[in-house]
């Protein structure tokens, strides 16, 4: 079930030439959130997934994320992977993977009532969507077996919150495809905490479940626990480290798409413009008015 890396799904900290970001979820997990990169910043996402079953593997080596901030509250999104797929016989195909375009809202925020302008923990919560499109390349994937036939839609919703020292991050959302791949229920959440101002862990639980059959083919679900988190590599926390590895949580078999193992490796680039200063600096009185 290639298409559930799609979710594929970050802490963001940008300093000089780039802000600094609420962490969020997004690669290297699968659950994403209501957060965006902010206005005309962008995050870029470069990483190796695997997804590996007694029956079918496949990987994304690599898979290219490019995210763009329009405005403070929408994102713009393209991923183009590198797909590999290994049977069951340890036959391995490789080709161009799905374009995944994709448009995040978030469309609720709430702040605290102290909020200064460009804190970034004053959001107690927030509420957002994120349709995404997914298309064949015209190449011969499909035919292949290394790609899902395209199009198919997922439409979530996603939630987020701070509680304490506490980071949740929630998504549910439908994938709608075609006659040749079953459509399906995804459901994920991630919890953690901002260890410092370079490196944040999260646990991850994540669901996807196919809502119909095709062809008379058993339904497959994918049911994972994780752990990964980011970790910034530069003095301006403007390169992060991703990571994250799990496994299924259900009896993996051949047939049934639980994975053994899942993992992602990669690195995320954060750009920008500059912030602007907006403090005001204090007027001292002049020397004859003393």
């Amino acid at each position: 079930m290639r298409r559930r890396f799609a979710l594929g799904l970050l802490v963001l900290a940008f300093a000089s030439f780039a802000r600094r970001a609420q962490a969020q979820a997004g690669p290297p997990f699968l659950t994403d959130d209501p957060e965006t990169p902010g206005n005309k910043h962008w995050e870029i996402n470069a990483g190796w997934i695997a997804d590996r079953n007694p029956g079918d593997s496949y990987y994304q080596v690599p898979d290219f994320d490019f995210n763009y901030g329009w405005g403070d509250r929408i994102q713009l999104k393209y991923e183009l992977p590198i797909a590999v797929h290994t049977d069951q016989n340890n036959t391995t195909a490789a080709g161009l993977g799905e374009s995944l375009l994709g448009v995040k809202w978030r469309f609720y925020e709430h702040k605290r009532a102290d909020a200064k302008p460009g804190d970034d923990k004053a959001v107690n919560f927030s509420f957002g969507t994120y349709p995404q499109l997914s298309l064949n390349n015209p190449t011969s994937a499909v035919r292949r077996n290394v790609v899902l036939a395209g199009p198919q839609f997922l439409l979530p919703l996603e939630a987020n919150a701070r509680i304490g020292w506490l980071r949740v991050d929630g998504e549910f959302g439908y994938w709608f495809t075609n006659k040749h791949v079953p459509q399906s229920w995804i459901r994920g959440m991630i919890a953690g905490h901002e260890f410092t101002e370079k490196t944040e862990l999260y646990g991850e639980i994540f669901d996807q479940q196919d809502a119909n059959r095709v062809n008379g083919a058993p339904k497959q679900r994918l049911s994972t626990l994780g752990l990964g988190g980011r970790h910034a590599l530069n003095h301006d926390n403007s390169i992060l480290l991703l990571f994250m590895g799990g496994h299924s949580f259900q009896t993996v078999t051949r047939t049934n798409g639980q994975p053994s193992w899942i993992a992602y490796v990669g690195v995320q680039f954060l750009l920008g413009p500059k912030e602007e200063n907006h403090q005001v600096e204090k007027k001292l009185p002049d020397e004859d008015q003393k």
